[in-house]
């Protein structure tokens, strides 16, 4: 080993591990275990991570399953053929969608997982990969950890400057790219797109021979705008286009770990290739009991669908009341929302930990998605509506002491 392998503190320095940024969140985390440890009341928005139960039909399929010893053996890399029969079920009921259960869907670890290891089969060092910007943080980092080169299209309020932005980067890119990343509805902006821009966009990238790989998580969880559509939808879309999607908003099961890709056969070919090396699929109960989710009663969907419309309301409707101007978000379980005009120049980390400190609120700073989230927090719809509330008396008490804040800050500064 050589010495240029080496860091200054005698440890390795592993190339993969370099090409990651710090952590944008771990400042914000790192305050809030602190915080928690002296026993102060955080109301915690910062994670997406739903706080209710999985819909007991759904349970009580996984404890039936899973006192079959059978079901205890390694399953299906890329699962069970109920499981997949299910999935083309989902695909055919919601966006009439016809998929070979065979050839066309694969059964992953949450989309998160599938991202990063379709990143890992498709892509050699050096390759070129678009992707939106702000985005969830796996849609570049995947891709970067395979070696890619990430060029980022900005994404904003106006969805025609993003075709243009992706036209920009494929007239300025050498190598040309091979990859699309697309998120819709979007973590974190929340917006949505219709069945136009999708076609827009395909035609586009099989005219330059660039695959999509889009992540349809948030895909039952809309309120106004309607039902989100599929890029699939769109004649031709599988000759490039392969989808992610995930039960983990849909049914209340972030910690189960399950969800699909589903389209283009070579992708998810290549998918199905990798995942065959690296693990043995999901726990077959599992599996069973996302079949009981897709193929049962969807009564559960409207359910979970309805509790992040009410706590969307109360939390944006109590912070334009308080004097902060949020957009209402038409999907997603988020709501993006620009920094206070009083507070834009602190940058949306140190506004986060501010927020944090003076009103016990953890929200997500948008530079954790991107330079051009740099602005903007994060909000999850994560907490009940009594905390909600309770948040929202903290941060219009902020809100209106914000010159002894900046007071207090500008003290701070000139002491040290």
């Amino acid at each position: 080993m050589d010495a240029d392998s080496i860091g200054m503190n005698g440890e390795q320095e592993f190339h993969r591990i370099q090409r990651l940024p710090p952590y944008v969140f771990a400042e914000v985390n790192a305050m809030k275990a602190h915080a928690r440890a002296a026993g102060e009341d955080i109301i915690d928005f910062g994670m997406g991570n739903p706080d209710r139960p999985t819909p007991s039909h759904i349970v009580e399929k996984l404890i039936e399953t899973v006192r079959d010893p059978k079901t205890h053996r390694y399953s299906n890399s890329r699962g069970i053929p109920g499981l997949r029969r299910a999935i083309a079920g989902y695909y055919e009921r919601r966006f009439n969608v016809s998929v070979d259960p065979e050839t066309e869907t694969i059964v992953t670890l949450g989309s998160k997982e599938g991202l990063a290891n379709l990143a890992q089969a498709i892509t050699s060092p050096g390759d070129i990969v678009l992707v939106p910007n702000p985005s969830y943080p796996i849609h570049p980092y995947g891709f970067i950890i395979a070696g890619a080169s990430i060029r980022h299209i900005p994404l904003g309020p106006d969805i025609g400057a993003f075709m243009k932005g992706l036209e920009r980067s494929c007239r300025n890119s050498v190598p040309p790219p091979m990859a699309l990343v697309l998120n819709f509805p979007a973590n974190p902006t929340t917006q949505v797109v219709d069945l136009d821009f999708y076609g827009e966009i395909v035609d586009f990238c099989r005219h330059h021979n660039i695959y999509i790989l889009s992540d349809l998580a948030y895909a039952e969880i809309y309120f106004e705008s309607g039902p989100p559509p599929s890029i699939l939808q769109i004649p031709g879309a599988k000759d490039v286009a392969v989808e992610f999607t995930s039960l983990s908003k849909t049914y209340n099961m972030p910690g189960w770990r399950i969800g699909f890709a589903t389209g283009n056969r070579k992708l998810i070919g290549a998918l199905t290739r990798i995942k065959s090396y690296v693990d043995y699929g999901a726990f077959t109960p599992i599996q069973v009991a996302a079949v009981a989710a897709l193929n049962g009663p969807q009564d559960c969907v409207e359910e979970i669908r309805e509790t992040y419309r009410r706590r969307r309301d109360v939390l944006v409707r109590g912070m334009q009341s308080a004097g902060w101007d949020v957009p209402l978000p038409p999907a997603t379980m988020f709501v993006w929302a620009p920094l206070p005009d009083v507070y834009a120049e602190l940058g949306s980390l140190k506004f986060s930990k501010l927020l944090l400190q003076e009103a016990k609120v953890a929200v997500s700073p948008g530079l954790g998605f991107g330079e051009y989230g740099e602005g903007h927090v994060r909000f999850g719809l994560v907490e009940n509506e009594h905390r909600t509330r309770q948040a929202l008396r903290n941060i219009k008490t902020f809100l209106a002491s914000s010159d002894k804040v900046l007071a207090k800050l500008q003290g701070r500064a000139a002491a040290s």
